[in-house]
């Protein structure tokens, strides 16, 4: 039995290693070696550890490991690699495939186009060209008895047809529409070797090539004859005035876009200007919803309050209910015109605060949602923080005469910092980066007046990057790439630093 059972694993593995490398042959053939190699190495260390009885261990393993370099390590590094490319909507392509759609682009020439039917004979098809605006003396083309079923794809030379030849009754448009796919795939030499391809339900046409390729990369356009010159510095063909083809395509530009983001002052104001924001902008949102959130936490354990239940359920809706919600309906109750909380302003005090067109309070506004947003999480991490302190605490607390401020400052707050200092700085990390409020609610507007590249007075640095890479700013996506780069290390470099902070505060705590 362990015989069969070990031929089997053999089988197995042969089997899928036999996949793995046909897999591998059809990405190499597609012309992604990297994905080539990069897929054998991956598909090859998998196949070892299943199969080797070496590494047994590393099986339970393997699995957290690979994901973590695939979803974590991989798309960081690919990040971190575009962010020295110039890879933008402009600048898609590699150098061969722009050059290989310019070469490829043509002119239909309106002098020289032949309409066309399609004739049985026999099993097979002949194909009648007739000049445009036919005249009786111009010479007519019929190709020799093809298959279109077969023949996508071919040359088909076209021979002249004589005056008395006989042909079967033409094709109808119904039939001609149905062979519309193999039409297309025909490429038909007429005897002075000018080259037709499919122009249209009723014709063919000589397509004339709007470029010709130069040796060492180069274009000439054989309009004017002017050269095109790839430039491998800025992605581009350009001739000698630096004149520019689209597309261009994609090349490493070294540090070019650091360079333009810290060295740049209409970019570098912006961004210093956003960074500050975020860091506020997380920081107060943490401060404001932890101190809310305590409090409530703190006042919903008192045992001699009526209707606990009730309100520890009313205070956690805002959790409950999903935050795109609550934004939508908060973009609604702020609005200037016709928001119920300008409504109620107006009624009181005689104003209607412009929320979304001024920046200080658009940010106040953002604050107050983010802020009702995020208290009911600390809200919960309290209680149970709470209701882990020994009670012999409160009561010693109360012998000794003391109030409930005392108590929360001198027996709670330090009794539950410490677990929830890593809460709040995960909380932190993800307010930094708290992409969903900003789009749904300001879209980082208000915007900043004459910047290079639009940014908002509420953008924080994500919405930032996603402006710059898929929104105003012409998709520059190794621009955002280095941005986002510069993010990872900032929140790294943040978090770091508070982790490092909160030891510091708790070896001078056991100190003393």
């Amino acid at each position: 039995m362990n015989a069969q059972s070990s031929l089997l694993s053999k089988a197995v593995a042969a089997l899928v290693a036999l996949c793995l490398l046909w897999l591998v042959f059809g990405i190499y053939a597609s012309g992604e070696v990297m994905w080539a190699i990069m897929t054998l190495t991956v598909g090859g260390i998998s196949l070892y550890v299943y199969v080797s009885a070496k590494t047994l261990a590393w099986r339970y393993l393997f699995p957290g490991v690979m994901a973590m370099l695939v979803f974590v390590a991989f798309p960081l590094i690919y990040t971190i690699q575009i962010g020295f490319t110039n890879y933008s909507a402009s600048n898609l392509l590699s150098e061969e495939r722009a050059r290989s759609y310019l070469l490829e682009q043509a002119d239909v020439s309106e002098t020289r186009a032949y309409g066309f039917s399609l004739h049985a004979d026999g099993d097979k098809v002949r194909l009648l060209l007739t000049p445009q605006g036919d005249g009786s003396s111009n010479p007519r083309f019929a190709s020799a008895p093809m298959s279109l079923d077969v023949a996508q794809g071919a040359a088909v030379a076209m021979q002249p047809l004589a005056r008395d030849a006989a042909l079967a009754h033409p094709y109808n448009l119904r039939q001609v529409i149905s062979n519309r796919d193999a039409l297309k795939a025909l490429r038909l030499t007429l005897p002075d070797q000018s080259l037709l391809v499919y122009a249209g339900l009723r014709e063919f046409a000589v397509f004339e090539p709007l470029w010709q390729a130069q040796p060492g990369g180069a274009l000439k356009r054989l309009a004017d004859g002017v050269v095109y010159q790839p430039n491998r510095n800025t992605g581009y063909f350009e001739d000698a005035q630096r004149e520019r083809l689209q597309p261009g395509f994609k090349v490493g530009v070294g540090f070019a876009n650091y360079a333009r983001l810290f060295g740049d002052a209409d970019m570098r104001g912006p961004f210093v200007s956003i960074f500050i924001w975020t860091v506020v902008f997380a920081g107060l949102t943490v401060l404001f919803s932890t101190a809310i959130g305590m409090t409530l936490a703190v006042v919903l354990n008192w045992e001699a309050l009526k209707y606990r239940t009730l309100y520890r359920t009313l205070l956690f809706l805002p959790y409950a209910v999903p935050g795109f919600i609550s934004i939508l309906v908060f973009k609604g109750l702020f609005n200037q015109n016709f928001g119920e909380i300008n409504t109620i302003l107006d009624a009181l005090f005689g104003v209607k605060p412009a929320w979304f067109a001024d920046p200080t309070l658009a940010k106040t506004m953002i604050l107050i949602v983010n802020t009702w947003l995020g208290y009911p999480y600390i809200m919960v991490l309290c209680t149970g923080l709470i209701k882990s302190i020994p009670a012999d605490l409160y009561e010693a607390s109360a012998i000794a005469g003391a109030k409930p401020l005392t108590n929360f400052f001198r027996i709670t707050a330090p009794l539950i910092v410490k677990p929830l200092t890593p809460l709040l700085i995960s909380a932190f990390a993800f307010n930094f980066n708290n992409f969903v409020l900003i789009s749904l609610l300001t879209d980082g507007r208000p915007d900043y007046l004459n910047t290079k590249l639009p940014a908002g007075t509420t953008d924080i640095l994500v919405s930032y990057t996603y402006r710059i890479a898929f929104t105003d700013a012409g998709a520059n996506f190794g621009l955002a790439a280095a941005i986002s780069t510069v993010i990872f290390f900032l929140v790294a470099i943040l978090s770091m630093v508070n982790l490092k902070l909160s030891q510091s505060n708790d070896q001078r705590k056991g100190g003393h």
